[in-house]
């Protein structure tokens, strides 16, 4: 029974509907046109810059996440991607992400998808969509992968406000079937970090909590949880 209770709060997959934009609305829209109509419109790169906790990785989940539902494939490559695979000709888009922290291996790697991805050898060019935490010009990578990297449309993804903030938690509580109160909120936002990461990884772990007490999500009720861990 509690192996059941642990399953039914699952975290539902990143999607761009489930993106708040906020500050960042206009990083959501290029990101929606660029697949809107079930195929990659833009051969140009994207690269997506900010701070941890930005939304950065929710963007290129819910990307990879929306070419599935269309049919489509993907390249993928994060920094803990040990072998990236070789480039796959059935690719629509290659997505990389936290650039900033690629070995030399995956520099290596991700600087050849990118290659193949605009060489009309291999047929229409991909649309490539990246992201790290600095800006282009400042990557600790390669010249010519930075270079690359800084070609195309960028965006610099902000934090959002405490209003914003809250309206995310309330939306991702809702989609989890999750009641949250004021003052839980309230507490959350008050004591913890600003970055959505964190307080996402936070709502995750107060549900499963809720579901092994089967108790209601309340303050006492966090505050128990953190005294247990």
């Amino acid at each position: 029974m509690k192996q059941l209770a642990l399953d039914i709060g699952l975290a539902p997959v990143p999607t761009l509907e489930a993106f708040f934009g906020g500050p960042n609305a206009a990083a959501l829209q290029h990101v929606r046109m660029a697949i809107a109509g079930g195929s990659v419109r833009s051969p140009v790169p994207t690269y997506l810059w900010g701070e941890s906790g930005t939304g950065k990785s929710h963007l290129l989940r819910a990307v990879r996440e929306a070419l599935r539902e269309q049919g489509a494939s993907c390249g993928w490559c994060d920094a803990g991607t040990q072998r990236p695979p070789a480039f796959d000709d059935h690719w629509s888009a290659v997505l990389l992400d936290d650039v900033h922290l690629y070995s030399t291996q995956q520099q290596a790697q991700a600087f050849n998808w990118f290659v193949n991805a605009l060489s009309p050898a291999h047929g229409a060019p991909r649309w490539v969509l990246a992201a790290g935490q600095l800006p282009p010009a400042d990557l600790p990578l390669r010249d010519d992968l930075r270079t690359r990297l800084g070609w195309g449309h960028i965006f610099q993804l902000q934090w959002l406000d405490e209003t914003e903030r809250r309206a995310v938690l309330r939306q991702h509580a809702d989609a989890r079937g999750i009641f949250l109160g004021d003052e839980v909120i309230a507490f959350m936002l008050s004591r913890f970090s600003r970055d959505l990461g964190s307080l996402m990884q936070l709502l995750d772990r107060l549900d499963r909590h809720a579901l092994r007490k089967q108790r209601a999500i309340t303050v006492p009720l966090l505050k128990d949880m953190l005294g247990s861990e």
